[in-house]
């Protein structure tokens, strides 16, 4: 028998908690729809030609995020 009975604990670091795929896909088709929004917006041009950038931006991230553990 060993000397120490009790189970260990596995302690998660913060960047176990943060870096998940769950919260990180929700991210990311925030970040998708934000981007569709400004392309479909009539007001503002700057928006309008953000929006290609920050829809990429997006697409790729969920790209990379599906890949993470779960």
């Amino acid at each position: 028998m060993s000397a120490d009975a009790t189970p260990s604990i596995a302690r998660h670091s913060l960047a176990d908690r943060v870096l998940r795929r769950g919260p990180l896909e929700a991210v990311a088709t925030t970040i998708i729809a934000a981007g569709v929004v400004m392309l479909m917006q009539p007001f503002s041009l700057t928006l309008y030609s953000w929006s290609f950038a920050t829809t990429l931006f997006g697409t790729v991230m969920f790209t990379f995020v599906s890949k993470v553990r779960e």
